[in-house]
């Protein structure tokens, strides 16, 4: 095995056509994109390690081509949620002149649901008022936290899980690529961990690779590394009733770790099945209304701690 960084970088598609698990869409993107200039606003949605960023900028190379530098303007907008954001970064970015042979400067706003209300109400204006000029792509896992007026200025593509048979073949290809061995056991058991998560999918090939061979027995043992199993903890800690020491793991493997709050209620649904608890359908209801809060706005660090200190009553 060849130590060169992170797989999921190496072999990060660098055009729209090599993008895995979404033929449909990239189908239909690839003849929107012949004449950019008639290109709309895109609005890319679907849960985490599809492609949607990938595809973002797969597009942004190929209008921008050698021009992308000062011509591409890309945010996560979890980071800067506010106002303050979209005012002091994307208007002064979009009503910026000296366009070079472009036909139109981009601006990719990543994770665009965890906005702010008045974030995007400011956003609109400025869509508006720069069409000629800017387009943007917005990707969000879950759209319907982007207000109205901004979904209907965008084409929306939805994006899927990625299937079996395609993260297998995809897998196959690195692993032959980095000269590990593999069967398909091992390569099977890496995709019913990843869910459909592509991402996920080929960062465990990479950790299972560091122990030799692409085996079932030795996915089982990576994946006890991996930090998606580190939610189990974070479930079976609250449940013992310490409010602030499973908000901390929580806390740490979002900030720290950079997982998203919907992966994170993701795995933890699935942790909550696995424990088999006596209480199931009552920890699923908890889920389900915390989910639902987050999904229409609310604070997602709040709502998770709240999430956390209420399923620490549950066995008292």
């Amino acid at each position: 095995m060849s130590a060169t960084g992170m797989w999921v970088e190496k072999y990060r598609p660098k055009e729209i056509s090599e993008i895995v698990g979404q033929s449909e869409i990239i189908g239909s993107l690839s003849a929107l994109i012949k004449d950019p200039t008639d290109m709309p606003h895109l609005m890319f949605s679907g849960s985490a390690g599809v492609g949607k960023t990938t595809t973002a900028l797969c597009i942004t190379r190929q209008i921008l081509g050698e021009n992308i530098e000062g011509n591409l303007l890309e945010l996560n907008a979890s980071d800067e949620r506010g106002i303050g954001m979209v005012r002091e970064k994307v208007k002064k970015f979009s009503g910026f002149a000296g366009l070079s042979n472009v036909p139109f400067k981009i601006i990719i706003l990543d994770e665009a649901d965890e906005m702010t209300a008045d974030a995007q109400t400011a956003l609109r204006r400025i869509i508006e008022d720069t069409a000629k000029i800017c387009r943007f792509i917005l990707i969000a896992n879950n759209v319907s936290k982007i207000i109205d007026p901004i979904q209907s200025r965008c084409a929306t593509f939805k994006f899927t899980s990625v299937g079996e048979e395609d993260i297998i073949s995809r897998l196959e290809v690195i692993a032959k690529n980095e000269k590990v061995k593999s069967n398909k056991k091992g390569l099977k058991s890496i995709y019913d961990y990843s869910q459909g998560d592509l991402r996920h999918a080929i960062n465990l090939l990479q950790a299972t690779a560091s122990l030799g061979e692409i085996s079932e027995e030795t996915v089982i043992s990576s994946a006890g590394l991996t930090k998606t199993t580190d939610v189990d903890d974070v479930l079976k800690i609250a449940l013992s009733g310490n409010v602030v020491d499973s908000r901390e793991k929580m806390i740490e493997l979002i900030k720290v770790y950079g997982m998203s709050e919907s992966d994170f209620l993701k795995y933890f649904n699935s942790a909550v099945f696995k424990s088999k608890h006596e209480k199931l359908a009552e920890i699923l209801e908890v889920i389900a209304k915390y989910d639902y809060r987050i999904l229409v706005g609310a604070n997602s660090e709040i709502q998770l701690s709240a999430m956390l200190a209420e399923l620490a009553r549950i066995e008292k």
